[in-house]
This record gives structure tokens, C-alpha cells and sequence, in this order.
């Protein structure tokens, strides 16, 4: 082989080793950013996810497990599906293998477990309600018979007795309503209708101090379901009365505004009363902070807005409840 062939066969080889070399940089290259889409789009899963080597070692966590240290450190390892709680959160709990590597996902269940339960509790109540119903029925009735025949001194004690009755037939229709689900019944009415149906109401419901309570409903025509609408501005100003109650003032003051905006009536109720301890829990269903109630007044009362179309919107400073409803 003369010099020209060896020449040409060393650049040739050399022009492949480059060639090779290149090639090696792009698929190394290619191996990484492969790599980081990755590991990029298992940082933004919701889930949990842990990879343990063979002997138990952390081989890859992503975002969301790195927030939940907790929960790493009480996982059973011979399991490969359960569930388990930890810090008021339900977690289902997955685990398989795959090539000597240990995969486990922490899937947050909460919501799922929330809505099993509330469907039971649901269920408990609404029969509970409808075995109520009738006794409760039958003693409003009666004491309505007993209110005409007694003489004025026992008349208060009978009076007490229908504030009572009162009561617990709000929670049962409130009960009913809220398992059945809220169905409207659209009439013709008149906002300001709104205001002699709370104060009748205001009649049944017990309280012991001076409150002094403003409801300026406007007088504009407006189709939606009366009686639904009524029982929660009901409720709203029988939550502010409690509210009241529990401050440590002897009296108080509850005022309802009124709103017309371009696509809206908005009604602001304001009232003097304790404050709210934590908002994000007003609307939750059986929840509340009052001795005497049963926590379904004001997640009903965002279920028949929401029915009509409209929002419920809690304003802490000054404290406040608002009420859209569309034009």
C-alpha cells in the first residue's frame, strides 16, 4: 500500500471516529433532555410518586413527594394497594416493580372520601327527617289549638313551644332539601315581599338581646322561587341574630343592601356579631361553630343561589354576606 492509500484510509478513519464521536453527543444529548421532559412532566403530576433502587433507596421523587416527607415515612412496602390518612388527608397507596425498581404512588383520595361520607350522613339524615316529620307536624297543629283555648298567662310558654317547633322544622325541610336536591319553582314576585316573609319569620325565632334589623329590599319584580329565596335570607339573618348572640355586646344591629349593577341585584347583609373564624368552612356542609345548629343552612343557601344562577360571596372586612342573583 503506497503512502497516498494510507493517507486516504487514516482520513477516512478519522472522518468515522468523528463521525461515531458526534452521533455519541447527539444521543447523549438526546438521552438527557429526554431525561429532563422526564422528570418535567413528573414533577407536575398530582400524584406522589417515589422510585426505590432494589435495597430500599431513593432513586427519583418527584415534586409532590418531596412535600409529602410524612407520608413517605409510613408507607408499608409489603403492601401493593391500601389506604392510609395522615394530617385529616385520605391517600390511596399503590406499589409495583418494574426492572429491580420499586414504584410507588401516593394518590390523594380526600375529595372521594369527602363525598362518600356526606352522601352516608346525607342518607342518615333525610331518613331521620322524614321519621320526625310527622310527630313534628302533628305538635304544630296542637299547639296551635292549645294557643287559642289558653288564658294569657300560659300563652308565652305556648309561644316558646312553636318557636321551638319552628326550629326543628327548618332543619328538617333544610335536611330534605339538601338530600333530595333543590328543584326552582319560578313565579312572579316582588323583593320587597322578600322583607314582610323575613320578619314573620323573625316572630318564631327566639332571641335575648336588642338587635335592631334594616332589610331595605327594593321594590322590583323579579321570576325565581319565593320560598326557596326566603329561606335563605332566612337563614342569613338568623345566622347573623347567633352571631349576635354569642358576641359580648347586649345588643347589636343587622342591615341588609341593596345593589342594581349592569347584569346583577346584589344584597349585602351586614351584622354586628362575632366574626367569622374561618372562612373557607362557611359553605361546607354539616359544619358549624353554633351550639344549636346543624351545619346545612348556608351550604343550602348556596345551593338554591346557585340553582337561580347566581353566587354567595363571604367579605370579612367589614364583615358580610353578599348575594348576586342575575338580572
Amino acid at each position: 500500500m503506497n503512502s497516498k492509500n494510507i493517507e486516504d484510509s487514516l482520513k477516512n478513519l478519522i472522518e468515522q471516529t468523528y463521525q461515531i464521536e458526534q452521533e455519541y453527543k447527539n444521543l447523549s444529548l438526546s438521552y438527557q433532555n429526554l431525561q429532563k421532559i422526564v422528570k418535567d412532566v413528573v414533577d407536575v403530576l398530582p400524584t406522589a410518586i417515589w422510585v426505590l433502587n432494589s435495597d430500599n433507596t431513593m432513586f427519583l421523587q418527584n415534586a409532590q413527594a418531596l412535600k409529602s416527607k410524612g407520608l413517605f415515612k409510613m408507607l408499608n412496602l409489603n403492601k401493593t394497594e391500601y389506604e392510609c390518612e395522615l394530617g385529616g388527608l385520605f391517600y390511596l397507596i399503590k406499589i409495583s416493580s418494574k426492572d429491580n425498581k420499586k414504584i410507588i404512588q401516593a394518590i390523594d383520595i380526600t375529595n372521594q372520601k369527602r363525598t362518600e361520607r356526606l352522601a352516608s350522613m346525607g342518607q342518615v339524615a333525610a331518613h331521620l327527617a322524614h321519621e320526625i316529620r310527622n310527630p313534628v307536624g302533628s305538635i304544630s297543629l296542637l299547639s296551635s289549638t292549645l294557643l287559642k283555648r289558653v288564658d294569657d298567662n300560659n300563652k308565652l310558654i305556648v309561644n316558646e313551644i312553636q318557636s321551638a317547633i319552628f326550629r326543628l322544622e327548618r332543619i328538617i325541610k333544610a335536611t330534605l332539601l339538601f338530600t333530595k336536591g333543590v328543584q326552582i319553582n319560578r313565579i312572579n314576585f316582588d323583593f320587597i315581599t322578600l322583607k314582610h316573609e323575613c320578619f314573620e319569620a323573625l316572630k318564631f325565632y327566639g332571641y335575648s338581646k336588642d338587635i335592631q334589623i334594616d332589610l331595605n329590599f327594593p321594590n322590583i319584580s323579579y321570576n325565581a322561587d319565593f320560598a326557596l329565596l326566603c329561606m335563605v335570607f332566612e337563614n342569613l339573618i338568623f345566622n347573623a341574630i347567633d352571631a349576635i348572640e354569642e358576641s359580648d355586646e347586649e345588643s347589636g344591629n343587622i342591615r341588609l343592601e341593596y345593589e342594581k349593577t349592569k347584569n346583577e341585584h346584589k344584597f349585602y347583609l351586614y351584622d354586628s356579631g362575632v366574626s367569622i373564624a374561618d372562612s373557607g368552612m362557611v359553605f361546607e356542609p354539616f359544619k358549624t361553630s353554633k351550639l344549636n345548629g346543624n351545619g346545612l343552612g348556608l351550604s343550602l343557601c348556596l345551593q338554591i343561589i346557585a340553582a337561580h344562577k347566581g353566587s354567595i360571596e363571604v367579605i370579612l372586612n367589614p364583615k358580610c354576606f353578599c348575594v348576586s342573583l342575575p338580572c
